[in-house]
């Protein structure tokens, strides 16, 4: 398993960060951007076509990106460092969970930088995003959470044999997939060197997952002790089940937090 890490331009970021601005894009999606950027003015972007949208949001952040270049170029060097020393015991603890030799997978993973705080992978390119205003151990925790991704979504191609266009937002395969993240963490080799684990220093998954529940107990805590208690394929049997029979009600609380 290898990663390379990239600063990719300001266009790639741009595309990036409208991605999450059209719309139909709900609050949850849209608002980080003006959270990080106050020279932003959401009530005024909100206001404008969405080709008006872009055209302001434009302007404004490739007048950060010229000044953040530099500071950019720099963490591409600090995150490719630190995940030098992290590597092998990610590597390691990856295995294990997944029964499959990651050493020998993903060798051509890349990672870009971006202004974006919204960070988005893609799995059919390897590829996926980091924000450059985390430190050096917050991209890597983030970095664990999309390699996550990455295996989880080999061993379970390998044993659904569906289509990798199923495994996106705001399918249930996508949203089962981000639940777990939490319980594969719980390695100490992955959250020794993830600075948003536990709970308590932020999660390493979506929020509103850490109160979803199905009568009355939080779907969380079921999916953890599925992954406690079987192999890993039949755990990726068992919790799409669980997920599928309560379809209705997760998508309802989701729903309703990303409003």
């Amino acid at each position: 398993m290898e990663v390379t890490f990239l600063n990719p331009g300001v266009d790639y970021m741009l595309e990036s960060i409208m991605a999450f601005q059209r719309d139909d894009q709900p609050g949850f999606w849209t608002e980080p951007l003006y959270h990080f950027y106050p020279q932003l003015d959401r009530a005024y972007a909100a206001g404008l076509s969405f080709c008006g949208r872009r055209e302001y949001i434009e302007k404004i952040m490739r007048a950060v990106y010229a000044e953040q270049e530099d500071t950019i170029n720099q963490k591409v060097d600090l995150y490719r460092n630190y995940w030098s020393v992290c590597k092998e015991q990610i590597t390691a603890a990856l295995s294990d969970a997944f029964g499959v030799d990651c050493g020998k997978l993903f060798q051509d993973l890349q990672c870009n930088l971006s202004m974006n705080p919204v960070a988005p992978r893609f799995l059919k390119e390897h590829r996926y995003d980091v924000f450059y205003l985390n430190s050096e151990k917050g991209a890597i925790g983030g970095s664990i959470h999309e390699i996550i991704h990455f295996v989880w979504f080999y061993v379970w191609n390998r044993l659904f044999h569906d289509s990798y266009d199923e495994y996106e937002r705001p399918s249930l395969k996508w949203i089962l997939s981000e639940m777990v993240v939490e319980s594969v963490m719980r390695d100490n080799r992955l959250s020794s060197v993830n600075p948003y684990f536990p709970r308590e220093n932020g999660g390493c998954i979506y929020p509103y997952f850490f109160d979803m529940e199905v009568g009355g107990k939080l779907i969380l805590d079921t999916l953890d002790e599925m992954y406690r208690t079987q192999r890993m394929e039949d755990f990726m049997r068992s919790s799409y089940a669980y997920c599928r029979q309560h379809e209705g009600e997760i998508r309802e609380h989701i729903r309703r937090a990303e409003r």
